[in-house]
């Protein structure tokens, strides 16, 4: 009998990453439905019915079906594990609030910017654009130093438990780590 949850993605995906990873933080069994992006499964019309953007990871929680990977976080920690949402408190449930948009809108997207132009554009036989990745390091360091003064006050970013604002920063971090 397979899980009830599904994913459909490919793992090396950051996104996907992020879904997986709260999955298995909460102990979900879940499968996870390759893709081949080279062959272009994400724009097919029946995963289009799934995600009409076209993008992994999407997840289907018996009649629920979600895409976009931080809604998918939230909602498997909601249902298995809300205590990784700061469901403590109000104010706690807000600091794990605060430091997500803080990932989604100033750490993304320069680590993810470095990340393309490092890894991925390499691997599809370009050349990084150094303008590029030196505008991102630049961002990077002044988000690093408002990281660093957090994690100097506090254990974690949301507080002195783990939570959703820590794990969403590791797909990303992950590739980032393999940057120069």
């Amino acid at each position: 009998m397979s899980p009830a949850v599904k994913v459909y993605g490919w793992a090396v995906s950051p996104f996907v990453a992020r879904a997986l990873l709260c999955l298995d933080e909460a102990g979900v069994d879940y499968e996870l439905v390759p893709m081949s992006r080279e062959a272009g499964d994400h724009r097919k019309p029946d995963f289009l019915g799934r995600n009409p953007f076209g993008q992994v990871p999407v997840l289907e929680d018996g009649d629920l079906t979600l895409f976009e990977s931080r809604a998918i976080a939230r909602h498997v920690l909601r249902k298995h594990k809300p205590e990784l949402l700061g469901s403590g408190s109000p104010d706690s449930a807000a600091m794990v609030d605060v430091w997500l948009e803080v990932e989604a809108h100033q750490h993304h997207p320069a680590a993810a910017a470095i990340f393309v132009q490092c890894i991925v554009s390499p691997l599809l036989g370009g050349a990084p654009d150094q303008a590029v990745v030196d505008e991102n390091v630049a961002k990077m360091r002044k988000v690093l130093e408002v990281y660093e003064a957090r994690l100097s006050a506090s254990t974690y970013l949301a507080g002195d438990d783990i939570s959703l604002a820590d794990l969403s920063h590791f797909p990303i971090m992950r590739y980032f780590m393999q940057t120069e």
